[in-house]
């Protein structure tokens, strides 16, 4: 049976390149986890999901709680078996979703009492019970259970909610069953404040978790906060374990965080564009609704090699979008979460290479230069797949 542990290969600054080995298999880091909330990453095929090159996935316990239930998935084989991953999963504990519920939750020192925001049923979550769950998930890697305040908040409400979520903290690693090859990551919380920041990791790493993360960021804050607390933050996290920015994020926050020394990262956005027809591109974000593209011949990106690019054209993916038929969510959700994999790649082989600053000016630079002119763009392949599928 596999350990479950990280190697770090190469170090270039403060970014690190590594490989996570646990029981579901291998990841190279940085990763990228498409968002698999309620069991499937939307608009996407297992299999289309793997072919992006997608080594990990996430899962959402409060979600998979209200439906299809805990035990359902259980009783068929756990999560892997019911969506047909077999790759290794991370499920979020569903703190930040119960947090974000406003009125229909009530939090109180043991947990958070909540009305589904489905049918309106009463149900409780505690850090015992959600770290059960994920067990009965079978997640790979088990994420504590937290609280998340929206910034900006007062110092003293930021604190006192660390605080608990340290407690929580504690009881999560009481309640985890360990198991050879499975993980679970810490959560350090603290707001933007680097003190409480460090009072957290402190607080974290005296328990001891297999891995942590950093919670309570890209909740409403500017980028160069973000960047600011990451600054503080990761330089004293475990140098040994993989470290993990949930809920982040676009391009730029992706490269200056892993600049930061963060390891992994999970973001509903490249799918949740990919249904709103913005596509991710080495020339920062396309529109394909615009009325520009109802005649483009050429593919979405020349540098591309999913489905959409290689068989497509803008015209095409135009026209899916304007007709709303739901081609056209699916085709831009699998190249948006290509483009997000070849990014990462991208960013490992310059961390291997010592190459990481030189790489991440020319980044800038091409999403700034905005889209490719019909002179610049290079030769486009979009008929060159014809041979893959040849007409009888």
């Amino acid at each position: 049976m596999t350990h479950f542990y990280w190697i770090c290969e190469e170090i270039d600054g403060a970014a690190r390149a590594g490989t996570l080995y646990t029981a579901h298999g291998v990841v190279q880091t940085p990763t990228f986890m498409p968002v698999g909330t309620v069991g499937t990453v939307k608009a996407m095929t297992a299999d289309s999901v793997r072919a992006t090159g997608a080594q990990m996935i996430l899962g959402n316990t409060y979600h998979l709680m209200l439906r299809p239930g805990i035990e359902k998935i259980y009783a068929l084989g756990g999560l892997h078996r019911f969506i047909d991953w077999s790759g290794p999963i991370l499920t979020d504990s569903g703190g930040f979703q119960v947090m974000s519920l406003g009125s229909l939750r009530k939090i109180d020192e043991d947990g958070v009492t909540f009305h589904s925001h489905i049918d309106g049923s009463l149900h409780r979550l505690t850090p015992q019970n959600t770290t059960h769950m994920q067990h009965k998930l079978d997640a790979t890697i088990t994420m504590c259970f937290d609280e998340c305040p929206a910034l900006p908040a007062p110092n003293d409400i930021i604190a006192a909610s660390m605080r608990r979520s340290m407690r929580w903290a504690e009881r999560s690693r009481e309640a985890y069953i360990p198991r050879e090859g499975y993980a679970q990551f810490g959560i350090v919380q603290g707001g933007t404040e680097a003190e409480l920041r460090a009072e957290s990791v402190t607080a974290l790493t005296k328990i001891g978790f297999e891995g942590y993360a950093i919670g309570g960021l890209a909740v409403g804050e500017e980028q160069n906060i973000m960047f600011q607390t990451l600054d503080v933050t990761t330089p004293l996290m475990p140098a040994d374990k993989p470290r993990y920015l949930m809920g982040v994020g676009t391009p730029e926050d992706l490269l200056g965080s892993v600049l930061r020394g963060v390891d992994m990262f999970d973001c509903v956005m490249p799918t949740r564009a990919g249904r709103t027809a913005r596509a991710y591109t080495e020339r920062g974000i396309i529109n394909l609704r615009n009325a520009r593209h109802a005649i483009d011949a050429r593919p979405i990106s020349p540098e591309c090699d999913c489905l959409a690019c290689v068989r497509h054209s803008r015209a095409y993916l135009h026209h899916l979008f304007r007709a709303r038929e739901i081609l056209g969510p699916m085709l831009l959700t699998w190249h948006n979460l290509a483009y997000y994999q070849r990014l990462m790649r991208q960013i490992r082989n310059a961390i291997l290479h010592k190459q990481l600053s030189a790489l991440s000016q020319k980044l800038h630079m091409q999403w700034q230069s905005g889209d490719w002119t019909e002179n610049d763009m290079p030769q486009p392949h979009l008929h060159a797949a014809t041979s893959l599928c040849p007409i009888p």
